[in-house]
């Protein structure tokens, strides 16, 4: 399992300039709000989804301010019906528990069974996202984390949030 010294281990091999700021254990981003962590605007909204039938899932970050229609997401996703994952598929897939969803979770995937959905917005600058802890943030070029994630096999797509 990859926890938060496996993602810094990873970000150092790599050679990937990043910063971190730890704070209390958050688990939503109203918390994360109220922890007053610097750079809040770059900070992600993550949300593990699945479709109607469990056979795809899909890590979806957004931007924190956006709201997720699902509806939408299904169409640009060509999926199935979407809903959020349960905790028991987030515990077992990402190896994360409720409220600590993060991209890094992923490296957790050993079977690829989630494919990872970015909002362009971030595409051309940091985000700020959990190294699979949720008492730390740790801010990164988007382009770095599609690329480490890419690199351990995870499907990884860029897609526009309409406002």
């Amino acid at each position: 399992m990859v926890d938060r010294n496996g993602v810094i281990s990873l970000l150092d091999e790599k050679g990937i300039v990043y910063s971190s700021e730890r704070h209390k254990a958050v688990f939503s981003i109203s918390e994360m709000e109220e922890a007053g962590v610097p750079g809040s605007e770059r900070i992600a909204k993550n949300l593990f989804l699945r479709d109607d039938k469990k056979r795809e899932y899909f890590l979806v970050t957004i931007r924190n301010d956006r709201t997720a229609d699902l509806k939408a997401l299904r169409t640009m996703l060509q999926s199935r019906p979407l809903s959020f994952a349960s905790e028991n598929d987030l515990a077992e897939i990402l190896c994360l528990g409720k409220g600590e969803v993060t991209p890094f979770g992923l490296l957790n995937d050993t079977h690829h069974r989630a494919r990872f959905i970015l909002d362009s917005f971030f595409s051309s600058g940091l985000i700020g996202i959990h190294p699979n802890d949720n008492t730390e943030t740790v801010f990164l070029k988007a382009e770095d984390l599609l690329a480490v994630l890419s690199s351990s096999g995870v499907d990884t797509q860029v897609v526009y949030f309409p406002d």
